[in-house]
């Protein structure tokens, strides 16, 4: 394959507002460490994560919800990537799949030509921390350019007759909800799913299923049928008050003001597992709750590298499916992330990046 030296893609020039999204057409590739592989990326998708990085919502002096300055960002943002400060320009993109066309010379060349998803959250290489994580197009570049690169390992070979646009789909969402249902230990028990026509709460209902749970998908009354078709049993509206001590999991991506209805709507010895926090991250806590019920929370973020190849195990034995709303070319990544803050689709927003 002809590989060119410079490529198109979109750069995140610093926090704020849609108009830091910029089309370049003169970015530099990648250049490969020994075990690095250079990847020519087939699509991509849009994520929350996005969205929220390029606000500056993850700093801790935003306190609102991730809506309000989803299109203008926010203001006096410090150290605004969830991990800290961030280094622009950035390419984004959490979501790639791609195939593999050149390596780095500790990487076997047979890999050439495989197609791959990335892993988007990992350990890097060579990290004494156990604990240390970085986010595929956060912390380094990522799918929102024709040509990207990552360590060898984080390239997983998938076999699957699904388009690259839905295969993107699945990364960063369904790795997350699957994280959470690992971390909470997931049996054929009653789960509440809140934010569930999103990427994660969708991805979140197929896999809550795939391990014979009872699933509640917190919702609009617009969504129920579709979500219904997803596999969810039941729905709740958004606004209604879920069912006190009711279940025995509750999936969470929404937290803000009405948070400790779902730590009422818990069980004894219920578990409740957080990755997200759309409504606001600031919520109250009755500690006569958490202790008298027997509960626990759990955070949710980083992963087992085992969480992915499960993952990649399900799509390729047909076990899960895309939900994949619509697609735009990444030159209109703007409209793309508009439509996706109008949070009127089930599922994903894709990017056709080739």
């Amino acid at each position: 394959m002809n590989i060119p030296k410079t490529m198109n893609g979109v750069v995140l020039s610093g926090h704020g507002g849609l108009d830091k999204l910029e089309w370049r057409d003169d970015l530099p590739l990648p250049a490969l460490n020994a075990s690095e592989v250079l990847i020519k990326v087939g699509a991509s998708a849009v994520n929350n994560t996005d969205v929220n990085t390029r606000t500056g919502w993850y700093s801790k002096s935003v306190r609102g919800d991730t809506e309000s300055g989803a299109t203008q960002g926010y203001d006096d943002v410090q150290g605004g990537g969830w991990s800290g400060t961030l280094n622009f320009p950035l390419i984004q993109g959490a979501d790639c799949c791609g195939e593999i066309v050149a390596v780095g010379d500790g990487v076997d060349s047979a890999c050439i030509g495989q197609r791959v998803l990335v892993r988007p959250m990992y350990h890097p290489m060579g990290a004494d921390d156990p604990h240390a994580m970085q986010t595929f197009g956060s912390e380094r570049n990522g799918a929102f350019a024709q040509y990207t690169s990552i360590d060898s390992e984080n390239a997983v070979a998938i076999n699957s007759p699904l388009s690259d646009a839905e295969l993107a789909s699945f990364p960063c969402a369904f790795s997350t909800a699957e994280g959470m249902i690992q971390r909470a230990n997931l049996g054929a028990e009653r789960v509440l799913i809140t934010g569930a026509s999103g990427g994660v709460g969708s991805a979140a209902i197929q896999l809550s299923k795939r391990r014979g749970a009872h699933v509640t998908a917190v919702t609009s009354a617009g969504k129920s049928d579709a979500l219904r078709a997803l596999g969810a049993d039941e729905t709740l509206d958004r606004d209604a008050t879920p069912p006190q001590h009711a279940f025995d999991v509750v999936f969470d991506l929404v937290g803000g003001i009405t948070w400790p209805n779902l730590l009422d709507a818990l069980s004894v010895s219920g578990r409740y597992v957080t990755s997200g926090a759309i409504a606001g991250p600031i919520v109250e806590l009755d500690l006569r709750t958490l202790y008298l019920m027997d509960l626990t929370l759990i955070g949710s973020t980083r992963q087992p590298h085992s969480v992915f190849t499960d993952l990649v195990g399900y799509i390729e034995r047909g076990e899960i499916r895309p939900t994949l709303a619509a697609t735009y070319a990444l030159k209109d990544i703007a409209s793309a992330q508009e439509s996706f803050l109008s949070k009127k689709h089930i599922g994903k927003i894709g990017l056709h990046i080739t």
